[in-house]
């Protein structure tokens, strides 16, 4: 007799995935009955659509009353190899990409439709049918790593590790070698002007300038391997968030490339252009980083000391809540929605501010965490959280 109590209710309500629309006013989730569009300064839901079955994957266009929709879960609304745009304000489906194998992805503009597959990103033109315009070869991307800004669309190259930028307009491609092992997550600044990369080794992260290609700085998030979750630049591009599995919030300061150089007393140790060459992810065992300015005090000043004393690390860290979920509705993740990751999303990050962002979290204990970057009482910066929720309407 199987006297074990099951893994999920058949009432209960998981969260699939998290995005934000590209101002992060709002972020939407997908859900294992349908999905919720927040607020995302108040975490109010403003668009709950009840399907009774699995959305894996929501894409907002902006404020627009078009969604991008992908089945998930164990109840799929819709297959996995399609992508629905969906009207909200009608309430009904309003154009639809089919697709050999899943959609691991998606990202939504007025002038593109960016569908991400396990080895290849096929562009659209937003149209009524929807004009396919190019598709390009990746490595295995099972993630759905892809970024969208106006003017770029940055995505895994052919190569593992490497990184293609497609100028929208041209169609023109920089390659860019970012990493030795596969890349995990990108992030384009909300002008275009730069690209954050992590790898799944995720103790560097690499920031580059998207008109050349060329690395503007190599900062370094802890010593110990570990899978990042999110990266994000706030709105003027002034600092870069990173989470990952390690449960940390870090904050980094960046030059903005097409800016005038400010240093700050309390910005991360090191200097930003004393990165070494190549894409090699160091794989060094210790501690997760943070401490910013003299973390390694003089020891990253000794002559032919380890690469590591002198890297950038991060000016201020803060815990998050990352939980303990390695399954959704007791099946794998990779069963469950469309992408092939071990666990829900957490550590979702969007920039309110310059100075406040929050992070957001999947699966059965979703939470919304609420961040600002002040200065404390000894005048350094430093990240702080300032409130949370559970914010499933029924928990």
């Amino acid at each position: 007799m199987n006297t074990r109590p099951p893994l999920e209710s058949p009432s209960s309500t998981v969260v699939l995935s998290i995005t934000f629309n590209d101002d992060c006013k709002n972020f939407a989730v997908g859900l294992n009955t349908g999905f919720l569009i927040f607020e995302s300064e108040t975490c109010l839901a403003q668009t709950i659509r009840e399907f009774n079955a699995g959305i894996g994957l929501v894409q907002m266009m902006g404020k627009a009353n078009y969604i991008a929709l992908v089945g998930g879960g164990r109840q799929p609304k819709f297959a996995a190899n399609k992508l629905i745009l969906w009207d909200e304000r009608n309430s009904k489906s309003a154009l639809e990409i089919s697709a050999l194998t899943p959609v691991r992805g998606v990202q939504l503009s007025k002038e593109r439709i960016v569908v991400v597959l396990q080895n290849s990103v096929r562009v659209y033109r937003f149209a009524k049918p929807p004009n396919f315009v190019s598709s390009y070869e990746t490595a295995n991307n099972s993630w759905g790593v892809c970024c969208l800004s106006p003017r770029i669309i940055a995505f895994p190259g052919r190569t593992t590790g490497h990184v293609q930028l497609v100028e929208i307009q041209t169609g023109n491609v920089t390659i860019i070698p970012a990493h030795s092992s596969a890349v995990k997550v990108l992030q384009l600044s909300r002008d275009g002007e730069m690209l954050a990369t992590a790898s799944e080794m995720g103790t560097l992260i690499r920031i580059f300038a998207t008109s050349s290609g060329a690395r503007l700085v190599e900062l370094r998030r802890g010593i110990d391997p570990a899978t990042i979750f999110s990266l994000a630049f706030n709105p003027s591009g002034s600092m870069l968030a990173c989470t990952s599995d390690k449960s940390t919030l870090h904050i980094f300061d960046v030059q903005h490339p097409k800016r005038p150089s400010s240093s700050s007393p309390q910005s991360g140790g090191g200097n930003p252009q004393a990165s070494s060459s190549g894409s090699s992810d160091n794989n060094n065992s210790g501690t997760d980083g943070g401490g910013g300015k003299g973390k390694w005090g003089i020891l990253s000043k000794i002559p032919l000391m380890p690469r590591l004393f002198s890297d950038v690390y991060s000016f201020a860290s803060a815990p998050f809540e990352a939980g303990d979920e390695p399954l959704v509705g007791g099946l794998p993740m990779s069963e469950s929605t469309t992408l092939g990751t071990s666990r829900p999303p957490k550590g979702v990050i969007g920039w309110l501010t310059d100075d406040t962002l929050l992070v957001v979290g999947a699966g059965n204990d979703a939470r919304w965490e609420k961040f600002v970057v002040q200065n404390g009482p000894d005048g350094r910066r430093q990240c702080v959280r300032e409130g949370w929720k559970r914010y499933l309407p029924d928990a």
